[in-house]
């Protein structure tokens, strides 16, 4: 059973670790979206695009790196008791505090696979069905969401990288509990 742990933190550690890696390159694209922006405004028409695909950017940013974020142990927290604690009544704490985090990655796993599959014209209440039918060829894509701006971007890409971070945050802090269950076995011992 240890050993099973063992290779599915190394396992998802490794895919979090190369995702993360990569995810932080996106701060560049950013940057480059908003100089564009900012140079088409000051010398040429403005740029429809450039404000809602910043903000798409941003948040496949932010969402792809939150499991790295989480792996690295950089993510916020209050360190005003923690840090004084051993090692063994932390990982008892972040123990108890991650199967709060999984189950409310759960919820907005949920309710991502939910907007996604309205994002493609599905109205109805049972979203991983109608992914299950999509594949077999069961249920069609119906009207697709688009963005009330100008540019009328389709919505379904970045819900789908939402979906992505959020089942590789799910995954990560599975990794995280197993972690802290070996921890507690390694102080036991």
């Amino acid at each position: 059973m240890f050993r099973v742990m063992q290779g599915y933190i190394r396992a998802v550690d490794a895919v979090n670790h190369r995702i993360g890696r990569m995810a932080m390159y996106g701060i560049f694209v950013l940057m480059g979206i908003l100089l564009w922006s900012s140079i088409s405004k000051t010398f040429f028409v403005p740029s429809l695009w450039t404000l809602e695909m910043a903000q798409f950017v941003m948040v496949a940013y932010y969402i792809l790196g939150g499991p790295y974020s989480i792996q690295m142990g950089t993510n916020v927290r209050m360190d005003l008791l923690y840090g004084e604690w051993s090692t063994r009544r932390k990982a008892q704490f972040d123990l108890l505090t991650v199967l709060f985090l999984i189950f409310y990655l759960c919820v907005l796993l949920y309710g991502a696979v939910s907007s996604t599959a309205y994002s493609l014209g599905y109205w109805g209440s049972a979203p991983f069905s109608f992914f299950g039918g999509l594949i077999t060829g069961t249920e069609e894509i119906g009207t697709m969401e688009r963005a009330s701006s100008a540019w009328r971007p389709y919505m379904w890409p970045i819900k789908s990288v939402m979906i992505l971070g959020m089942f590789l945050m799910l995954l990560q802090c599975i990794s995280e509990l197993f972690k802290d269950v070996l921890r507690l076995r390694d102080e036991a011992n």
